[in-house]
Parts: C-alpha cells; sequence; structure tokens
C-alpha cells in the first residue's frame, strides 16, 4: 500500500476529530506545542485496578535480585491507557508478573525529571541494585536498561507502541529479569508494521506532548506503592 501525503493528512484528521481536536471547527485555533491539547487519554477503569501511592524519593537499592520499573510522568495518574487503548493496570501487572516468574523482585518508581523513555529507562537502572532497570512511556513505548550504558544505548528497545501487546509486556519483563541474574536472554520478539507509523504519527506525538506537560526539570525519581485493587 502506497504511503503518500494524501493519506498521511487524512489518517491526522481522524485522529485529530477523535481528539475533539477538528480543525475545521468554526472558532478553533491551532493548538500550539505546549498548550493544554485535550486529548482522551484518562479511564476511570484503570482508577478502579490500580493505585501509584508515592512514598517519597526512590533510593539506589542494595539488592541484586530486584529490577526497577521507571513510569514516565504522566502514568497512571493524568493517562491511563496507552496508544492502543491497553490500561496500565495490565502493562504494569504483565510486567511485574514477568519480572517476578524469573523468581526476582519488581520495583516501581516514577521519573519525573524526563518524558524521554531511554533516559527514564537509564535511571531506574541506575537505582537498581542489580543495575538493570525498564522505562515505560504512558503511551506503551518501552526500553529495557542498564545502569553502564549510555541513556540512548540500551539492552532491548521497544520503539513501536501500537504493537505492544499484554504478551509482550509479560515477556519483557521476564527478560528484564534474567539479565539482572546475569544471563543472555533471546531478545523479545519485535513485531513491525510499516502502517503503524502514518496511522499513529500524529496520535503519538499529541500523547508525548501531553506527557511532557508534567515533566519537573531536576526533580528525583518518586517511589510507588502498586497496589492492584
Amino acid at each position: 500500500m502506497a504511503i503518500n501525503e494524501s493519506l498521511i493528512r487524512s489518517v491526522i484528521e481522524e485522529v485529530l476529530k477523535d481528539f475533539g481536536m477538528d480543525e475545521k471547527k468554526e472558532g478553533s485555533s491551532s493548538n500550539q506545542v505546549g498548550e493544554k491539547t485535550n486529548i482522551k487519554v484518562f479511564s476511570s477503569e484503570n482508577m478502579k485496578e490500580l493505585e501509584l501511592k508515592e512514598a517519597g524519593e526512590a533510593k539506589t537499592g542494595t539488592r541484586s535480585n530486584e529490577v526497577v520499573i521507571g513510569v514516565c510522568p504522566a502514568f497512571g495518574v493524568h493517562q491511563s491507557k496507552t496508544i492502543i487503548e491497553l490500561p496500565h493496570y495490565k502493562v504494569l501487572r504483565e510486567v511485574i508478573a514477568g519480572i517476578e516468574e524469573e523468581g526476582l523482585t519488581a520495583r516501581v518508581v516514577r521519573i519525573l525529571r524526563t518524558s524521554d523513555v531511554s533516559f527514564a529507562a537509564n535511571d531506574a537502572a541506575k537505582i537498581s541494585g542489580s543495575g538493570i532497570g525498564i522505562g515505560i512511556q504512558s503511551k506503551g513505548t518501552t526500553v529495557i536498561h542498564q545502569k553502564d550504558l549510555l541513556p540512548l544505548n540500551n539492552l532491548e528497545l521497544f520503539p513501536q507502541a501500537p504493537l505492544l501487546d499484554e504478551e509482550t509486556f509479560r515477556q519483557i519483563g521476564k527478560n528484564a529479569a534474567q539479565y539482572a541474574k546475569g544471563e543472555s536472554p533471546t531478545p523479545v520478539p519485535v513485531k513491525n508494521d510499516q502502517m503503524a507509523r502514518p496511522k499513529y504519527q500524529a496520535k503519538a506525538a499529541l500523547l508525548h506532548i501531553k506527557e511532557t506537560q508534567y515533566v519537573k526539570l531536576g526533580a528525583k525519581p518518586i517511589e510507588l506503592k502498586v497496589i492492584f485493587k
């Protein structure tokens, strides 16, 4: 299927309509970067199933059997589902389950200083007792990282959020735990869809802008107590 300008524009217009941001409405004006955008990213279902209680500044762990999951600023609070409407409680549940299946412990923190998933994952790895961390953006993009790697290097990257389902998140947790045990797991199979980018590009950009609104430069990671209801 050929990808042309008309197709991309039609997809973007459809996404904007879904967000209540139809540029053709009378009296509407285009949104500037940084403005509050009317994006439907919150689900009451998530709040019924998940509570993330802040427990002060996250400290560097001392246990070699832990993997730290670093969620980005809006995760589970200002946004509650990924780009494909997968609730955040299911994302966390699967990642944690994957870690625990390997006999390790998951610790969850909120990374506030950045909305970049690579830097969030690296920050999580640096305070992990095992040196292994996972970064998760609200829209679903995920990275497995190691503390002694540069932020833009990583162990495994999952950039196509629209293709990440529950099974994939569970395997991400398992692989991260295996790295923490000093093993060399087979990388999680990454699906590929050439249409995912043009189909979701506008929505991904808007969701990232929404997440970035809650970044607090220089803020320390916050320890989170995860309660599945």
